[in-house]
């Protein structure tokens, strides 16, 4: 009963509602001190509210009506008691039902274990327990991450009963800030190439356009939250699987800085390489999602703060005279430095150093290091993966130890020179990808290459922020922000002034029917 008390004495309507209940008291002839008026009073009310819960009235929220609200805004609810946990997880699920079987963008619903943790997470915030932003809100796993008792496929045909143990870390952090796990989302088979209808499950589908990719390897994790099935994931990053789904499905991805958030229960793909990250519906909520999770974040400590005077380098010749980009991909690009810079950024072109040598470098890296981690499994098993999987992971065979030492070499130069870019920019920017989503039709076939711009920064372990800035014939576009190391808070402050200055991150995909 405090909670509702301590959420009705900031009610304006106060004083009318206790001027009715006195009038009743003096109707009934009933001898009160003042302390048991009181005392009556908020008994009355409170019961006066819940009632009034019944048939709508007294400020409660339809829960349907709050899914497209961020989960800021949705935690406020739930703190003043609009709203309840479990109304909120429920509703969640029943949009799943109503959408995922166009989107696929989940493995399994939790729905029954969901419905009791959220009930956990009303009683403790009643009791006056809150365990911080993300308490009580809807929250969906990549499947390359463990959630005890649930399997982690890896879309692989020899993973479907690979049960895990135990929680991954970052989700023993979520459980810890009170978030309701909700179900495991959609990735390419082991995190490489795909879509690829050969694995345990059909592919995710981009809710912008079904018969386009949606980039991987996080792919549901991007389409729950673009398909407006959840506000924000949990997704992996060792070439751009976080940021590419971002790009393609018009939602925000924050691959950290390199180690800031804990890799154990992750399936592994390159020790050197591998990132967790959240992808959400705002550069807010991806922010505040990633301070849960990581290592001494404070991704979301400068929301709301102007960019007047920061210097931001525009990496524009990485991608502007390669003939594959768009001219509506750079128009794009050009027209968000255009609005940083109306709102107080200085841009400067910039040079960065080649993109295809760094591009190289890092998938030697990739194929060398997943190789070796699969190589008896390769051998003694190759049923156990999809063939496409297979042949991906058997480039790795030819990477010699020599040419990987070359290429982390090439790396580390790689790094130090953006670290001196960033010692006179506060963040670069550039594209995320050269075009929209391709058709998915070609991958049915053979692997086809995207092009993004994204895996040099799982070498040089820069944190990056991945955000929409417009359209093309339907499909998103997306930038990336890159900051210094543990300075995630500077790209977010950057990504939410633009986003605020815009209405990208409202847009919405076409309805289902």
């Amino acid at each position: 009963m405090s909670a509702q008390v301590s959420a009705l004495a900031i009610d304006p309507n106060e004083e009318e509602r206790r001027a009715a209940f006195d009038a009743a008291v003096a109707r009934h002839g009933l001898a009160l001190s003042d302390g048991e008026r009181d005392s009556v009073y908020k008994l009355a009310d409170w019961l006066s509210e819940g009632v009034g819960r019944l048939d709508g009235r007294a400020g409660f929220v339809d829960a349907a009506t709050a899914l497209d609200l961020s989960f800021v805004e949705q935690g406020r609810m739930l703190r003043d008691g609009r709203l309840t946990s479990v109304a909120l997880v429920q509703a969640h699920l029943n949009r799943i039902e109503q959408r995922d079987s166009a989107y696929l963008s989940f493995y399994v619903v939790t729905g029954e274990r969901a419905l009791a943790d959220a009930a956990r997470a009303d009683a403790e915030l009643a009791a006056g327990q809150d365990r911080g932003p993300l308490h009580g809100i809807p929250v969906g796993i990549k499947d390359l991450i463990d959630v005890a008792g649930l399997p982690s496929t890896a879309d692989a045909p020899g993973r479907a009963d690979a049960i895990a143990s135990a929680d991954a870390a970052v989700v023993e952090r979520l459980r810890a800030g009170g978030a309701v796990l909700i179900g495991k989302l959609a990735t390419y088979e082991w995190g490489t190439v795909g879509p690829d209808k050969s694995g345990l499950f059909p592919p995710a589908r981009n809710p912008w356009s079904l018969d386009h990719i949606t980039g991987g390897s996080s792919s549901g994790s991007a389409v729950a939250i673009a398909g407006g099935l959840l506000r924000t994931t949990l997704g992996t990053d060792t070439g751009g699987s976080l940021r590419g789904p971002a790009f393609y499905c018009g939602v925000v991805g924050l691959k950290p800085t390199f180690n800031s958030v804990p890799t154990a229960g992750v399936l592994a793909m390159s020790s050197s390489m591998d990132h967790v990250g959240p992808i959400s519906a705002t550069v807010a909520e991806v922010a505040i999602t990633l301070d849960v999770i990581a290592d001494h974040s404070a991704a979301a400590s400068r929301l709301g703060q102007s960019v007047v005077g920061l210097r931001i380098g525009y990496a524009r010749d990485w991608f502007a005279n390669d003939p594959q980009t768009m001219p509506d991909v750079l128009d794009a690009m050009d027209a968000a430095m255009s609005t940083l810079s109306q709102l107080g950024a200085v841009i400067e072109e910039v040079d960065l150093p080649d993109y295809f040598a760094i591009e190289v470098a890092a998938a030697a890296i990739l194929h060398k290091e997943s190789f070796d981690h699969h190589a008896e499994q390769l051998r003694q098993n190759p049923k156990a993966y999809g063939r496409r999987t297979f042949l991906s992971l058997a480039a790795g065979v030819a990477v010699t130890d020599d040419e990987l030492a070359a290429a982390k070499r090439a790396g580390a130069t790689f790094r130090t020179e953006i670290d001196k870019l960033l010692s006179r920019c506060d963040a670069l920017a550039t594209i995320g990808a050269l075009t929209t989503a391709l058709p998915a039709a070609p991958f049915e076939k053979e692997a086809v290459w995207t092009p993004m711009r994204t895996i040099g920064f799982n070498v040089s372990g820069h944190p990056v922020l991945a955000l929409p800035i417009g359209f093309h014939q339907g499909l998103p576009i997306g930038m990336q922000l890159i900051g210094k190391h543990h300075d995630e808070a500077r790209i977010v402050q950057i990504g939410d002034a633009f986003e605020r200055a815009t209405d990208h991150s409202v847009q919405r995909p076409p309805q289902i029917t």
